[in-house]
């Protein structure tokens, strides 16, 4: 059904009069009665029938027309919604890891709060991999993902990246070994991310350059048991230089700022014209 005509017969049904419909809208009494027999050959019924010299609506006519109040506000809200200038309004579904989560996202939260009330943030935690997959599928908006400088991400064609920050990491080890370097560690157990690559190749770059293969041994994605591990003397891993750890560990800094972890913000191309993905997105890129 065309909602130009929808519109001309909720207007009759409030008007009572084709002349005043075409007034109010600004056309010609026979566009008007032309729209609305074109309408009622869409639905495949009679929407009007004579009273006297006027017409009036049928009992379909009237049940049709309190439908249009629903559908034309359905597309005006639509429009609005989609409408770059418009104030952003809806839910946005982000996917992303913890850190980028704390310390980029939920930032944005408190100031958009403030400044576009419309805007409802969905937070699930994921890792890169997977957040790529649900923007693959549509079911989140925006994704924060990470890579490593000496493991950098293969961008899709359909997707774009806006840079956040970065940040040091070294080698998390029990405190009585902090004095080692990378290539005394050559024959400890090492400890990767079991839900990303990323850092197993940066690791495996880092490695080959102190001149050993590391041995891989335990797969955690907390950095928290990563921690409990390392203090317990069952391996060692990469970790965040400058964050606190858990008691009797110490993050070695690694020859040439060791590996640096960089957060991006990923949508699909073209969908920053939504306005609430639009604000995000610009609160992201100041913060």
């Amino acid at each position: 059904m065309d909602v130009r005509r929808l519109r001309m017969l909720l207007e009759l049904s409030r008007l009572g009069s084709m002349h005043e419909v075409a007034e109010a809208l600004g056309t010609t009494t026979s566009t008007v009665s032309q729209g609305i027999a074109a309408l009622a050959r869409d639905v495949g019924t009679p929407l009007l029938e004579p009273d006297g010299r006027r017409v009036r609506l049928t009992p379909a006519g009237r049940r049709l027309s309190e439908h249009a109040v629903s559908i034309l506000a359905a597309v005006d809200a639509a429009r609005l919604d989609l409408d770059p200038s418009s104030e952003p309004v809806g839910v946005l579904r982000v996917a992303g890891f913890a850190s980028a989560i704390r310390r980029s996202l939920l930032p944005a939260i408190d100031d958009l709060r403030r400044t576009h009330p419309g805007i409802e943030v969905r937070i699930h935690e994921y890792e890169p991999l997977e957040s790529f997959d649900l923007l693959a599928r549509d079911e989140v908006d925006l994704g924060l993902v990470y890579d490593y400088d000496l493991a950098p991400a293969e961008w899709r064609d359909d997707h774009e990246a806006t840079f956040l920050w970065e940040h040091e990491w070294g080698v998390g080890v029990p405190t009585r070994d902090r004095h080692l370097g990378l290539a005394d560690l050559a024959d400890r157990d090492w400890i990767v991310n079991s839900r990303h690559t990323a850092d197993e190749d940066a690791l495996r770059t880092l490695a080959s350059r102190a001149g050993f293969v590391p041995r891989v041994v335990h797969r955690i994605d907390a950095l928290e048991l990563l921690d409990d591990l390392v203090a317990a003397g069952r391996g060692v891993g990469l970790l965040p230089r400058g964050r606190t750890s858990r008691r009797g560990v110490s993050v070695l800094r690694l020859p040439d700022r060791g590996a640096m972890l960089r957060a991006y913000a990923v949508i699909r191309r073209g969908r920053d014209t939504w306005p609430p993905l639009r604000a995000v997105m610009q609160r992201l890129a100041t913060g």
